[in-house]
């Protein structure tokens, strides 16, 4: 633990000695991280995230998952399991995960029910997938549609398999409803959404700005080295600034062109990059979730989406 904390100090000390040595070139990419996320990101975020925040705490959402009360036991689910995740879905990273954290500080779900949620409720929004990505970055044609299928399914299919082959979750625990209290439930959904936007403004402009430093200063260099082989420099390079900030390396990975430009894409928006990781941890590591776990959880996510985009480039 305390290597660790040695390297990430030493990181942040470069990072910082970087800007201040080079303010012309930084400050111009921090305030293209900025945008980035205003006109990408926020639109598609901060709506649904004050929807969800609205449905969770005037008990809508908990009504809501009565129905399916008896296929979420079987599937060794929470019942919570479906609304939690149609909002997740709705709203795109890293809402799913703040709803997720809404619901296990409230003691709606277990920490063991979070853990088996997680995965389930970590993916991106529609509005990302097929406006940001396919439409903006890749031009449309079907693009985004392809992404958002291939990323459904590898969120779901992987996460269902993981639930049927887990444990069994406790039984016997009643699903609590939350009293609204009048107008505060307008204000704390307001500021709540407010918050979780800006701090996701917030992760996106250091993440898209810590990317183009460690690019200038050729720290992807090792790992673009054993990728430009298989992949091209230009799409190893875009895959590279990508595991570090999604939404840059998505668009990256599009001017590059090329077979492997969609489904290593759609790996990005389903495994995240730091960024979103580091995003989902805020929330999910209060509810005990192990960032191990979920990392690795998330990788397996990714390469689902890769394998399945590539089959469908292939059809």
């Amino acid at each position: 633990m305390r290597f660790k904390k040695v390297v990430l100090c030493a990181v942040l000390i470069f990072f910082g000695a970087v800007l201040i040595a080079f303010p012309d070139r930084y400050l111009s990419v921090c305030f293209d991280g900025i945008c980035l996320w205003a006109e990408c990101v926020l639109p598609s975020l901060f709506p649904f995230m004050v929807i969800t925040l609205l449905l969770i705490k005037m008990g809508a959402a908990q009504k809501a998952a009565k129905p399916f009360a008896k296929l979420s036991k079987k599937l060794k689910l929470p019942a919570a399991a479906f609304p939690l995740f149609f909002m997740s879905v709705c709203s795109g990273y890293p809402a799913g995960s703040r709803i997720l954290s809404e619901y296990r500080e409230s003691g709606l779900i277990t920490q063991s029910e979070t853990k088996k949620l997680a995965p389930l409720c970590s993916t991106c929004g529609p509005l990302f997938a097929l406006g940001t990505v396919g439409a903006k970055a890749f031009g449309g044609n079907g693009a985004g549609v392809k992404l958002l299928c291939a990323a459904l399914i590898s969120v779901v299919g992987s996460s269902l398999v993981y639930c049927l082959f887990s444990k069994k979750r406790d039984d016997g625990k009643e699903l609590k409803v939350m009293k609204p209290n009048g107008g505060d439930v307008l204000y704390s959904s307001f500021y709540g959404g407010v918050i979780a936007s800006l701090v996701a403004g917030g992760f996106i402009c250091f993440f898209y700005t810590l990317s183009k430093v460690l690019a200038d200063f050729n720290i992807f260099m090792p790992l673009e080295f054993v990728l430009a082989p298989l992949l091209g420099k230009e799409i190893a390079g875009g895959l590279c600034t990508g595991l570090c900030e999604a939404t840059g390396g998505c668009f990256a990975l599009a001017g590059a062109g090329g077979f492997f430009a969609l489904p290593l894409a759609g790996f990005l928006i389903t495994f995240g990059g730091a960024s979103i990781i580091a995003q989902q941890m805020c929330y999910l590591g209060k509810c005990g979730v192990k960032a191990w776990f979920f990392i690795a959880f998330k990788l397996l996510q990714g390469a689902i989406c890769f394998a399945l985009l590539c089959l469908f480039s292939l059809w």
